[in-house]
Order: C-alpha cells, then structure tokens, then sequence
C-alpha cells in the first residue's frame, strides 16, 4: 500500500514535548516546532494494529521481551545491516540515553576520559557530566564537503588514558554515515590504545540512497568485544514515546556487569506496549520505512534547491542519514543568539541552534525535515523572511 506522508496530523494537547513544551523551552507557544527529534508522520499501520489488539485484552500486567520479539530484533539486524547477533548478546534499556549512563555507571570508573566528537547530539556530554567521569573532546573536522574524524588528535587522547568513546553512527547532527575505512581506522586505534566504543546507532535504519550504515561492531572480532551497541525502534518508527531500546555486548563480561546494574534498578523487564511496537516494527514495517525514506529525500532535495534559489548564504551539510539537518548560516555574520532570537520572535519558529551541540556548532543550526513537506516549506519561508530583514 502506499503511505500519506503529505498528511497533516495535529499533534498539540497530546503531551507532545514537540509541541506542548514549546513555552517551556522557548518562551513562546505559538511557534513552528522543528525541533524535537522526532516526527509528525503515523506510524506504519502493523505497530498501531499491534498495540491496539494487545490493549483490548485489557490486562496489562508485568511483562517481558519474548523470543520472537527478541528474533525480529536478530532479523531485522540480519536483513538491512548484515550483521549476525546472537540472543545472549541482546540486553535491554528504557532509552538509548539510559544505556548510555548505564553502561558508563557499570563500566567505568568516576574520573576516567570518556571521549565524545563534536559538535554531537547534547546528551552525551550530560551522561559523562553527571556520571562523574571527565569529558574529552575529539572534535570533527569540518571539510568542504562535511566532517571527517580528527584521527590525529583521538590518538593524543588516547595516549592520556582514554578510557572509552561515545560514537555516533549516523551521526546527529552533522548527517555522516561513517565509511568502513573510517571505523576500521576508529577500530585500529581502540585496540592499540586499549579503549572501548559505546556505538550509538539509534539512527541506522534511515539511511539515504548511495550511502549504508556498517555496525561498527561487525567489522572484527576485536570490534565485536570492545563495543557496545545501542539502538532502538524509536527514530525508525517514530515510537519514541513506548521507551523500549537494544543494547548489544557481546563482550560477556561487560555484559554481566551492565545486565547486573540493568537487573539491580528493576528496567529489565521493559515497557509491555514497547516491545509490542518493536516487533510489529521490525516483522512488519520494512515497506513503510523504505516509503519514508523515499519521502525524506525528497525533503531533502526540496530544501537543498529552496536554499540554493532562496537564501544561498545558508548551505546544506549533505546528510547520509537522518531527518536532522545541520545547516551553516556563518556567511550571515550573525551570532546563534541573535539568530536564534529573530527566529524565534519574528520568525515563529523552533529549530536547535547549533550551540547546543558544542561550541562548534555556532554559526549552525538543526533543522528537522521528519515532517509534511508543506511544513518544511513554511519552515524555510519564514527563515527567508528573516534572512531577508537582515540585508535591509
């Protein structure tokens, strides 16, 4: 069947951060939200007819992830990433972020370097900040075209001691879809310097056409045991709201240590509606997704084209992956905060500054397109408009 991605659903009242947290975050209620990472599309029909035969039986009780949920897990991963994964391997977390903070609680010690590759989704830094460990940054190097690691100075970390580093595969915000070589060069360097990667690749199933996502853990053998993998149905389906992710270590004895810690704060047993949406997902929702992607990179090129002829002193970072995009506005000559302040108050929208992900992402912003495109063309006629006053 074909899937209305053009359809205008309102979101408001529904306690939708998107939407009804609009004056919490910005001051101002009646703002266009392109915000929150995550979208304004239904989800695929399979999860919603899922959920709603699982809630007529109207017990609701404690429950578990089952062997067939934890095999389309296993399938799914097979099928679009080529990666075998073992059951044993397959843990479980309320979110990716959780998991994060889990696994840096069991694995690490306060005051060990954990490194992260700005500018970089803002959580990071809070897990390693209020985990009590200390945040080293390898920052990415921007090129003509993107970002590219800066394997030179991950080496100089290294040799201080590093202790782990957080990798977004895809990476949100800048859009990168790391190559083989890169991860095989990431690889080289944490097993000479002895450090281990938590893979956050949350975002791997939205993938544009020409590019493919590669798990860093199914490169090696040595990859596979000194990396831990999170993702989730969330950004792929749009469910973030059921709070049910995959954390896979196949290393056996960082996997007792975060199950032990997983186990002691009672969230193994996961969110009963989370793992229905999961597998429903992952059996039935392939179609859908690859409909969407078609949809998103049509959103892509609408907006790469409405900059080029509308406001050619903002450029798109080409994104591999993702619905977030990053976009440069350096050529404007104006700080993140005025920006964002016209914005905001002349403008009527909300979008992330760039700020928010590191000092490096000051002269950017993040846009997202995970929405009808007459949305995003409002969107961007409202930053016209702003861009517009500024030359006068």
């Amino acid at each position: 069947m074909r899937y209305n991605f053009d359809e205008i659903i309102d979101r408001k009242n529904t306690d939708c951060i998107k939407y009804d947290k609009l004056d919490a975050f910005f001051g101002k209620k009646d703002l266009l939200p392109l915000w929150v990472a995550d979208m304004d599309f239904r989800v695929p029909p399979c999860i919603s007819d899922a959920i709603l035969k699982r809630a007529n039986h109207e017990i609701y009780g404690y429950s578990f992830r089952s062997d067939d949920c934890i095999g389309s897990i296993q399938t799914w991963l097979q099928t679009r990433h080529n990666w075998s994964v073992r059951k044993k391997w397959i843990s479980t977390s309320p979110g990716v972020v959780t998991g994060l903070s889990l696994l840096l609680i069991s694995l690490t010690n306060e005051g060990d370097k954990i490194a992260v590759q700005p500018p970089v989704y803002h959580p990071f830094y809070h897990v390693v900040n209020d985990t009590k460990r200390e945040l080293v940054y390898n920052p990415l190097i921007r090129t003509e075209t993107g970002y590219e690691m800066d394997f030179n100075q991950l080496e100089e970390l290294a040799k201080q001691g590093l202790k782990a580093l957080i990798l977004c595969n895809p990476h949100n915000p800048v859009g990168r879809v790391w190559t083989k070589k890169e991860l095989l060069q990431l690889g080289d360097l944490a097993k000479t310097y002895d450090f281990f990667i938590i893979s956050d690749e949350i975002h791997q199933d939205l993938i544009f056409e020409g590019y493919k996502h590669i798990p860093l853990a199914s490169l090696s053998k040595d990859l596979n045991q000194r990396t831990i993998t999170c993702i989730a149905p969330s950004k792929t389906f749009n469910v973030a709201g059921l709070a049910s992710s995959v954390i896979i270590i196949a290393n056996p004895e960082f996997r007792k240590k975060y199950k032990k810690m997983v186990s002691a704060l009672h969230l193994d047993l996961g969110n009963l509606f989370g793992h229905v949406a999961m597998q429903a997902g992952y059996e039935e929702g392939a179609e859908w997704l690859d409909q969407l992607m078609v949809y998103l990179k049509g959103n892509v090129d609408f907006l790469r084209k409405y900059l080029q002829e509308h406001i050619p002193e903002i450029k798109l970072v080409e994104p591999g992956a993702t619905y977030l995009l990053w976009l440069d506005y350096r050529s404007l000559g104006i700080s993140t905060k005025d920006l964002q302040d016209l914005l905001i108050n002349k403008a009527g929208l909300a979008v992330n500054d760039g700020t928010k992900f590191g000092p490096e992402g000051e002269g950017y912003l993040r846009i997202n397109i995970g929405c009808p495109r007459s949305i995003v063309e409002e969107a961007l006629n409202k930053i016209k408009l702003t861009v517009n006053q500024l030359k006068k």
